[in-house]
């Protein structure tokens, strides 16, 4: 039975990036630049002042000196004349600074006199003074390839001329469960039937990934019912089913993906809880089959889809980020396989202390409200003290805590 940095290496080498598009840059934020994207022109594109006040030529001017006013230049407009040797101009915080003018005081720091100013400082040559292409030259690379784009970059690819750009699109992910047991909510569930909580789940995560979700409701325990979703579900760019992985009677979602040409990756991890979980490819598509127990089904999610998901959407490290903590409670050892346990995240004296989650069990919903960390726990090891350090696989930043995340 592998393990799961084996299995993990399977998932990584198998899903390659979606194939990039064209998109206006409003349609961009949160995708990952599929090109280097280059400056329209310079930004500035003139030199222009960063202050509301009074340009003029330095010269040998001092605190003391008076300036004629020559003029007014307000933002959205521009002068093409010079200024008169020893005048000013009465500029706006943006607008182009006039020919030969090479200096700016601000309002403050002047008196007005009638038509005329008079310097309270002696200013330096170039003071307030935003020059050509300062932030952006023309052609420069504005970001590379494989950024991803938020608000920020957003910003600066607008200032630069981007109106459009390549990106990886979001995945379409096509999200099925299996089950004779269950009933979508709002059904009373009658004997031996659950609700079908896992799509619900899911789909949040889904969405909180930035993918575009395709629910496709239960599908129930026979190859027929089977083979009709999952026709379906392959027409996505990733496809998940949840339940009827393990080796039971009626568990058929390995038998029936055979018939769309199915190529298993991996069956069974040496992991607690999703040791059933299944991955492969059918024409052309990755395939996740989770377990039907929630607990199991999030963890597995966590440790092998949202990795295939970032691989998928083109970001460069699609891997969760680690966070050393301190234990905040003891974590039992001895197991044979590898453990993932859910858990909390809590600042403490400049650290982050993970606080285990009460309940573990893979048919837990519990487990999983609230948590912001999985703690990998290797197989056979001895049990965790509280206190003790270790690392954490981040799935939600904590408060005030932002990528990359420090170690």
């Amino acid at each position: 039975m592998l393990n799961y940095q084996e299995a993990l290496d399977i998932v990584l080498q198998t899903v390659q990036p979606l194939a990039a598009r064209e998109v206006d840059l409003s349609q961009a934020l949160g995708r990952v630049l599929a090109e280097s994207v280059q400056a329209r022109w310079n930004l500035p594109p003139s030199d222009n002042s960063a202050m509301d006040g009074f340009a003029f030529c330095l010269a040998d001017q001092s605190a003391g000196a008076r300036l004629p006013v020559a003029g007014f230049i307000p933002a959205g407009a521009s002068r093409q004349e010079p200024v008169p040797h020893g005048a000013a101009v009465k500029i706006m915080t943006g607008a182009p600074l006039p020919p030969d003018c090479d200096t700016v005081v601000p309002n403050e720091e002047v008196e007005q006199r009638d038509d005329s100013i008079v310097l309270r400082t002696s200013p330096s040559r170039g003071q307030h003074v935003r020059l050509a292409g300062e932030e952006i030259r023309r052609s420069e690379i504005l970001l590379e390839a494989g950024t991803p784009v938020l608000s920020g970059e957003m910003g600066l690819l607008a200032a630069g001329g981007a109106d459009r750009v390549r990106v990886i699109p979001a995945p379409r992910v096509a999200l099925l469960s299996t089950g004779d047991e269950l009933v979508e909510l709002g059904q009373q569930p009658g004997p031996g039937q659950i609700v079908n909580s896992n799509t619900y789940l899911l789909s949040a995560r889904l969405r909180e990934e930035g993918c575009e979700v395709i629910p496709l409701g239960i599908a129930r325990d026979t190859s027929e019912d089977l083979a009709i979703q999952l026709a379906r579900g392959l027409e996505a760019d990733l496809l998940i089913t949840t339940g009827g992985v393990s080796a039971g009677d009626r568990d058929y979602v390995q038998e029936t993906l055979g018939r769309f040409g199915f190529s298993c990756g991996f069956w069974k991890v040496a992991i607690k809880p999703g040791k059933p979980v299944l991955f492969g490819t059918a024409q052309g598509k990755p395939v996740f089959g989770l377990p039907g127990n929630p607990a199991a089904s999030g963890a597995t999610f966590e440790l092998f889809v949202r990795p295939a998901l970032r691989r998928l959407a083109g970001f460069r490290d699609p891997l969760p980020p680690r966070l050393r903590v301190t234990l905040g409670g003891a974590i039992s050892g001895g197991e044979k396989r590898q453990r993932f346990v859910w858990g909390t995240l809590k600042e403490a004296a400049g650290r982050y202390e993970f606080i285990p989650s009460d309940r573990q069990g893979s048919g837990q919903n519990r487990s999983m409200q609230g948590a912001q960390a999985l703690l990998p726990v290797p197989g056979g090891s001895p049990p965790l003290e509280a206190g003790a350090e270790t690392d954490v696989l981040l799935m939600r930043l904590p408060p005030g805590l932002a990528w990359p995340v420090p170690t």
